[in-house]
């Protein structure tokens, strides 16, 4: 698995939504977009993908933009393992 679909996988566990409801897109849009997504969900993705990686992800890096699409998330978890 690429982490794209990592992310895709890990965004549609926490959110409880089925497989395949997040397509596997860089613009597919996260934040606003999908019902289930509030703070409590922004916290287990955090978590799980910090398990995932074995990332730490400080409080000041946690934004809106990050969670604006697919490919936004991507790139920070990427930006993470440099």
């Amino acid at each position: 698995m690429d982490i794209q679909s990592d992310v895709i996988a890990i965004l549609q566990s926490n959110l409880g939504v089925p497989v395949g409801a997040i397509m596997p897109h860089p613009d597919t849009p996260v934040l606003g977009a999908i019902p289930e997504m509030d703070s409590m969900s922004v916290i287990g993705i955090l978590a799980s993908l910090e398990e995932q990686y074995g990332i730490t992800v400080d409080d000041d890096e946690i934004s809106a933009d990050v969670f604006a699409t697919v490919g936004s998330l991507t790139t920070f978890v990427e930006s993470k393992l440099k």
